[in-house]
């Protein structure tokens, strides 16, 4: 059966679920994907301009794969025809191209095929497409979930272009979900409903950039609505709650709570204290929380409460944050949870922190002090003439590769800023700096 056949009214109600009821129908109408979708974006010019290339969707449930093919087969005055990779074999892609053959023949269009979850198809199914989409008789638009690089074969991938879809934005799915509301025609619009703003932003946060989800817990939640004296027909978090068959945590990204939270964290991380870290993480996580901006507070944090008392927690901040990028949720909260024990059990010392600020107050006051001469650069005779590089020791010439030399400005001679202390790396650092300090003062006449 044809993906996009339509189901026939029942008693004058159409019988479709909400999310499928208020796709977009066309380019105006669709939300989202700027990269692609936006005005003057490739896509978005190829399908006001009926110019199809092949072209493969790739991402993550909801995101519109389907809804642009929609869109496509509206737009397109090609013959557009589309089949399941999971109920469709061999048999159906020649059948398909039979039919490709024949349109081109008889009424000389091009032949668009739509091919929802194409990773499904094995490299004999696949090879079926490659002959015709090479000579331009199928255009092929595949979606899948899956990375393309590994499930669709090199051949039929070189001959198409990767179109990476992405989770809606949390303003991609308000304006989504108030259309449903007012739409009178295929949305909610006819049942006059409200709907709270902290119920409206749950169901934002909660569909994680699905607006599939977000359009199914809209219209479960109307489904949950008794109308009467005291309700009037208005979602509220309690609604949306029961709908998503899932409690809600007290959060408000924009306000106090949100502080709080990742107060909690960044004390506890300081504290030592492994499993509340573990804890506030959990909590902010659930209540939807961006999690970059937490992976960005840990990078933080191990340059100012752990810094050079343990040099790896930095590597390891950063990491997690990148492995988050790279696997998104929910598998890269545990990339997250291991930095951040990571980072509540190094050794902790704020001496750099510390030794910055003293560096930064030290330059508001004193301002833009000269360059020593000997340690300036000295690219042509004249600057050599002036002095530039003279007297200059080059450490490598000497024994461990040190020499006592001035390298701060006249005005800061002999000034210290970065003092480490006696745990974790730091002991190694600040008992080298003492010995360096040791050589310089046997130097000193």
């Amino acid at each position: 059966m044809d993906l996009f056949d339509q189901r026939e009214m029942k008693n004058g109600v159409d019988p479709r679920p909400l999310a499928d009821r208020m796709r977009p129908r066309t380019v105006g109408e669709y939300v989202g994907q700027p990269h692609l979708m936006g005005q003057g974006a490739l896509l978005r010019r190829a399908i006001e301009e009926d110019r199809l290339f092949s072209m493969i969707f790739w991402g993550p449930p909801g995101s519109g794969k389907t809804t642009l093919a929609r869109v496509i087969a509206r737009e397109t005055q090609s013959y557009f025809t589309s089949f399941s990779a999971v109920l469709s074999g061999v048999k159906e892609i020649r059948s398909v191209v039979d039919e490709a053959q024949t349109q081109w023949r008889d009424q000389r269009k091009k032949t668009v095929l739509f091919v929802d979850e194409i990773h499904r198809f094995n490299k004999a199914q696949q090879d079926a497409f490659l002959p015709h989409v090479e000579s331009g008789l199928i255009t092929l638009i595949g979606a899948t979930t899956e990375n393309p690089s590994f499930e669709i074969i090199s051949p039929l991938l070189s001959r198409s272009r990767v179109m990476l879809l992405k989770p809606f934005s949390e303003d991609d799915l308000l304006l989504i979900l108030e259309r449903a509301l007012k739409d009178e025609e295929r949305g909610l619009g006819a049942l006059n409903l409200g709907i709270e703003p902290e119920a409206l932003s749950a169901i934002v946060r909660f569909s994680d950039g699905d607006a599939r989800t977000a359009l199914s817990t809209l219209e479960a939640s109307a489904t949950l609505i008794e109308t009467g004296p005291g309700n009037e027909g208005r979602i509220t978090r309690q609604v949306v709650e029961q709908a998503f068959q899932k409690k809600f945590l007290l959060y408000d990204k924009g306000g106090e709570e949100h502080y709080n939270l990742i107060s909690a964290l960044h004390k506890s991380l300081r504290g030592s204290d492994p499993d509340a870290a573990l804890y506030w993480l959990a909590r902010m996580l659930s209540a939807g929380e961006d999690p970059l901006f937490i992976a960005r507070r840990m990078v933080r944090f191990a340059s100012e409460d752990v810094g050079n008392a343990d040099p790896r927690a930095l590597t390891v901040a950063v990491s997690a944050m990148q492995a988050f990028q790279f696997i998104g949720l929910p598998e890269g909260e545990l990339a997250l949870a291991q930095a951040a024990v990571y980072l509540a059990t190094a050794s902790k010392s704020n001496a750099l922190y510390a030794g910055y600020g003293r560096v930064r107050e030290a330059v508001r006051r004193t301002g833009a002090l000269p360059v020593p001469l000997h340690i300036r650069n000295a690219p042509t005779g004249l600057m050599k003439d002036l002095g530039y590089g003279k007297d200059y020791l080059y450490a490598h010439d000497f024994e461990d590769a040190y020499v006592p030399q001035e390298y701060l400005p006249d005005a800061l001679k002999g000034q210290s800023y970065y003092q480490p202390t006696e745990r974790g790396y730091e002991k190694i650092i600040r008992d080298r700096m003492s010995e360096w300090r040791k050589r310089r003062d046997r130097q000193k006449p």
